[in-house]
């Protein structure tokens, strides 16, 4: 996941992976939902974002992972 915020549009875009979206559903004005073809979210839009989120919390973030769901490498 990486996010991407322009401070000149005030927009920030969440991308979830490398497929390139195909499609676009708004769920509310101006937040976004880039998926494909079968419907996978590939990438979120939110404009202007300084008024619908808090950027500090957004632009920095921590990661809990559950034991469970990480799968080892085998050879």
């Amino acid at each position: 996941m990486k996010v991407y915020y322009d401070d000149k549009i005030d927009a920030i875009y969440i991308k979830l992976g490398n497929e390139s979206p195909e499609g676009v559903i708004e769920i509310s004005e101006g937040v976004n939902l880039d998926t494909t073809f079968e419907d996978k979210i590939v990438g979120i839009e939110i404009l202007n974002a300084s008024k619908k989120i808090d950027l500090k919390t957004m632009l920095s973030y921590t990661i809990e992972v559950e034991k469970d769901i990480i799968i080892p490498k085998t050879a």
